[in-house]
């Protein structure tokens, strides 16, 4: 019989992509001992507006160029070529019809794991797949183990949470300093600057 390979799923805008989303999928990779993330730039996402006129091609080839690197990194196009809102619950389906040897790894952020049962299909989601909660030095854990185990409990379905390290960059602040000219060098690798430069996005 065949290991089941662990693949990390990591959806996300990348509007654009920056360190803290790659150093968020190393540390989870190495802490769960997955084989590899699978970054999923999302299309249409029903909980977020895609600021910054930039087109889904484009965060798809930023999120690439960005992962390049790292061989345990891949991105998939499923939800940018996916016509109508994107839901993660179609997600897992469609990359399960892909990888049917694979037992994947939801991660996100511990403020989404929270809001989860706003997520379409939340039972079939959380039975489809494990979750993986990341949190940064000063998160209010008592809150996130007090809501946890609330879901746990309702939905019979583990969910971890892994302690990250403490990289304060959000893609909004960096819009804004792109918009403005200050420097986003070592916010976001060398490869997205230069694209954002060629194609003179989030100006």
């Amino acid at each position: 019989m065949k290991k089941l390979i662990k693949i990390g799923l990591m959806g996300g805008t990348f509007n654009p992509i920056h360190i803290g989303h790659l150093v968020m999928a190393e540390e989870i990779r190495k802490g769960f001992g997955l084989d590899k993330v699978l970054f999923i730039p999302t299309g249409n996402p029903p909980h977020k507006l895609i600021e910054g006129q930039v087109s889904s091609e484009d965060r798809y080839i930023m999120t690439l160029l960005a992962t390049a690197s790292n061989e345990h990194f891949e991105v998939s196009d499923i939800e940018t070529k996916r016509i109508g809102t994107s839901y993660t619950v179609d997600t897992i389906k469609e990359l399960k019809e892909i990888y049917p040897m694979a037992e994947f790894y939801f991660i996100t952020g511990a403020d989404a794991i929270l809001e989860i049962e706003t997520w379409k299909n939340t039972k079939e989601l959380l039975d489809s797949c494990k979750f993986i909660a990341a949190t940064r030095p000063g998160y209010n854990m008592n809150e996130l183990k007090s809501g946890i185990q609330k879901l746990e409990k309702k939905y019979n379905r583990q969910i971890s949470s892994l302690s990250i390290a403490p990289i304060d960059l959000s893609s909004t602040d960096i819009r804004k300093r792109l918009k403005v000219g200050k420097t986003v060098k070592y916010m976001i690798p060398d490869s997205v600057i230069n694209y954002i430069n060629k194609k003179n996005l989030y100006r």
